[in-house]
């Protein structure tokens, strides 16, 4: 017999003993659970249904280890996606502007000597504006060689006076962007290489009158104005001749301001300065130049590469060009690593509409080349030839 007061290790039925130890609770445990099973017995209620034991969640067991992962993983995935998506669109668009090159200006070009991100390359610019053009009367408005030197991480500018007296093939002395209206980019390419000596390895043909929805497009663009501007009147912004009569021509204050599309063409148009009579042809130059580098920043600004799968392909409109999209591509990664170096081709005005190439002009090509450093144009020059380098500008 056990003693007294302590638990019997088996339980007495009627039906006799049953063999074995038999788990028991503590006494404590049972006195709850009674107290507990005699609430619900005097309620009148069942007995609650506990029902099964809930498993814990799953993503609860993760460590945060495992939540970054799946992270990186996530935001990698997107920009991958992001990336084709940008490049077919932005491809699509090269295609269409190599498309739009008139036929055999390639063959006049220079072949191109390995990749664009480690050997040098010289691309002309030639600025035209359909808008305005008229059969018999189709000069390029401006002209600029673009020289990429990745080796000493520099991109040059070099702007060509539209009135220098040169040679032109088959037509003998002309103004250099006459050459545009005989014979279209092929004569162009031919006649600025017989010029300045420097091969040409890529053409881009750009539309000025395509530029405005371009730029409305990026959102605008930030130009540091040298000087005050008053221009003559020229596109006026009124519908009748009694406004345009009272109209006083554009203004431009000093400083950065940021332009849309109409005003950012405008001021590379400006040719006279009224309140500066100093400024002419060659300060409309270095006005395009600046309104070129800004398109470009913005060109390769983050708000323009987060949409460039819904827009690359307009960014590329007013081109024409027989670059490929890889090769943009390494342009612009050379431009973005790269300093800037600015040069003009001028000289002196011969009283009859042309300028007279000077003898820095020579020196201009070397600097452009890397042969020797950059020297600005000689003071009191108003279309001498010359480089500047950083924030300075082309007087």
């Amino acid at each position: 017999m056990p003693p007294s007061g302590e638990e019997k290790p088996y339980r007495v039925y009627r039906g006799g003993r049953l063999k074995g130890g038999v788990p028991t609770l503590a006494r404590e445990q049972r006195t709850r659970a009674v107290e507990r099973d005699g609430r619900w017995a005097r309620r009148g209620d069942a007995l609650p249904d506990r029902g099964p034991r809930k498993p814990k969640r799953w993503y609860r067991r993760w460590s945060w280890k495992r939540w970054l992962v799946i992270g990186f993983a996530s935001v990698f995935t997107l920009v991958l996606i992001w990336g084709i998506a940008s490049w077919f669109s932005f491809r699509s668009g090269v295609i269409a502007a190599n498309h739009r090159l008139p036929n055999r200006v390639e063959a006049v070009l220079n072949k191109q000597s390995g990749l664009l991100l480690s050997h040098t390359s010289n691309i002309l610019l030639l600025g035209t504006d359909s808008a305005k053009s008229r059969p018999g009367n189709r000069h390029s408005d401006s002209i600029m060689l673009v020289h990429t030197d990745p080796d000493h991480h520099r991109i040059v500018y070099l702007s060509l006076m539209r009135d220098l007296r040169v040679e032109v093939p088959g037509y003998g002395i002309q103004k250099i962007n006459a050459a545009y209206q005989f014979g279209g980019p092929r004569l162009a390419v031919k006649t600025i290489r017989l010029f300045t000596g420097i091969p040409i390895n890529h053409i881009a043909l750009v539309d000025f009158a395509q530029f405005k929805k371009l730029i409305d497009d990026l959102g605008g663009v930030t130009i540091d104005v040298p000087e005050k501007i008053r221009s003559n009147k020229f596109d006026c912004p009124f519908k009748t001749q009694a406004q345009c009569d009272r109209w006083q021509g554009w203004r431009f204050a000093k400083g950065p301001q940021h332009m849309d599309g109409q005003r950012a063409l405008i001021y590379s148009r400006i040719r006279e300065n009224l309140l500066d009579p100093s400024e002419s042809d060659a300060t409309r130059a270095a006005r395009q130049q600046a309104v070129i580098q800004a398109i470009g920043n913005k060109l390769t600004g983050f708000g323009t590469l987060v949409g460039m799968p819904f827009s690359g392909g307009d960014l590329m409109r007013p081109l024409a060009t027989d670059l490929t999209a890889g090769q943009l591509l390494q342009l612009g990664w050379v431009k973005f690593r790269g300093s800037t170096l600015r040069c003009r081709l001028g000289g002196t005005a011969d009283g009859s509409g042309f300028i007279v190439p000077d003898e820095e002009s020579r020196a201009v090509i070397a600097m452009v080349l890397g042969k020797s450093a950059a020297q600005p144009p000689k003071p009191g020059s108003l279309f001498g030839s010359g480089c500047v380098s950083g924030k300075a500008t082309l007087q």
